[in-house]
């Protein structure tokens, strides 16, 4: 595994606006694999896989609340999982849209 260091260097401060990635203090894996995966280059999504590890990065991806409907077809595709299996999609799901008529 990297150190963070590592890390820092090739993430982009434009996808972290509300967070000073390059400051030294510890920024959530879950925040920045939601932010890569959504708006990061193919390449930033490999080195982030390379990073945290295929399995650790999926496992967080199946868990978020929210993921927009590019990103989690990307994810879905990726990892070879239903998007019935995202908690994101089930929870959009079953959450009714009160001002569609």
């Amino acid at each position: 595994m990297n150190s963070k260091k590592d890390i820092s260097k090739i993430l982009k401060q434009c996808y972290f606006w509300d967070v000073d990635i390059k400051s030294g203090k510890a920024v959530s894996k879950k925040l920045i694999i939601e932010r890569i995966f959504s708006m990061g280059t193919l390449d930033e999504v490999a080195f982030l896989l390379g990073y945290y590890g295929k399995k650790e990065v999926e496992k967080i991806l199946l868990d978020l609340n929210y993921m927009d409907p590019k990103t989690l077809n990307f994810a879905s595709k990726y990892f070879g999982r239903s998007k019935t299996e995202f908690r994101c999609y089930t929870r959009k799901q079953s959450m009714p849209q009160l001002w569609n008529s």
